[in-house]
Parts: C-alpha cells; structure tokens; sequence
C-alpha cells in the first residue's frame, strides 16, 4: 500500500485528512530528513500497520539507513519516555520526579543523525502519545538550538495528521466487519 492509495481509501467524510496528508507530506520549509523522519516516527506511534508500511516505503527515498533507524529509534525510546514522563507529570506526588528514571535512554544522545532532526522527531511522537513534559522539553531545546517555530509546528501538523488517518483507517476497517 501505497500514501497516495491510503489517500483515495479515505472516506467523504475524512475529505480534510485527504488533503492534509497531501499537504502536509510536501512542506517546503522542512529537509527531507525532518520531514521524513518525522513522518516515519509518526506513522510507528500511530501502530497502524497500514500507514506504517506506506510512509515507511516512501521514507526510504528520502533517508538514509542511519536516520531510518534513527526515526525509527525515537518512536520507540518516546514510546517508554511519554508514558514514564506523563505519570510523573499528572501525578499528584511530586516526589517521584526527583527520582531518577533509572531507564537507559541512550539514544537520545546518540542517535547517528542531527540531534536537532532526533529531538523534532521525538516531539512529534510526543504529541501522539500526549506527553505535555516531553513536548515542552523537546520543544525548548530545538529553539534553543535555533529551530523555527514554522518547521517545528509543521512537525506537529505531520504528527496530528497521521494520527487522525490512522484512526480514520481503524474506524473503517471495524465498521466494515
């Protein structure tokens, strides 16, 4: 399956996530690796096999092995960090985040690729799975660094857009059971 296949098999109703796909899949203020990366980082937080397999093909035009196994290594490190860092953030004590995580998360530092592409990839990630203290850290460091706002909001369009496709294509797949 192809992005463009998974586009034509949206329904009327999602005619706005047809379009932002397109869209959002073709901003001109990201490198492809940001872009790319972030799509591939996105489409495995969403867990739908569909778009992973979609944007995981077209993502191979566009990055190396080493950022493909980089994108793919921030949605899985944000996938512990998001639920680990939301409970410290939502739980009313807040003794436990003086604790240490005592999680190996190397690859935070140590990803292969631009730590700036690593951190706006673990923040679109981030946005799926809803981490509020993640956001906020990933976000500071890449303005920090320097990074428009343009291209970190165009992270979190990507993210949104694919998130809303993939429960899109799970609602009409268990519709039509």
């Amino acid at each position: 399956m192809t992005i463009e296949t998974i586009r034509e098999s949206l329904p009327d109703y999602a005619k706005d996530l047809k379009l932002n796909l397109g869209n959002v899949l073709a901003t001109p203020n990201m490198t492809a690796n940001q872009l790319w990366g972030t799509a591939l980082a996105s489409a495995i937080a969403t867990r739908n096999p569909q778009l992973i397999k979609a944007i995981a093909l077209e993502a191979k035009n566009h990055l190396s092995p080493e950022a493909e196994r980089a994108a793919k290594g921030a949605a899985a490190i944000m996938g512990m960090n998001n639920i680990y860092y939301r409970f410290v953030h939502l739980v009313s004590d807040k003794e436990y985040g003086k604790l240490p995580a005592n999680l190996r998360m190397t690859i935070i530092g140590n990803s292969g690729v631009d730590k700036q592409d690593f951190e706006l990839w673990a923040l679109a990630v981030s946005a799926i799975n809803g981490c509020g203290m993640c956001l906020d850290s990933h976000e500071q460091i890449l303005v920090k660094h320097g990074m428009g706002r343009d291209v970190i909001q165009n992270a979190v369009r990507i993210a949104s857009t694919l998130h809303a496709v993939a429960a899109t294509l799970e609602a009409e797949e268990a519709l039509s059971e």
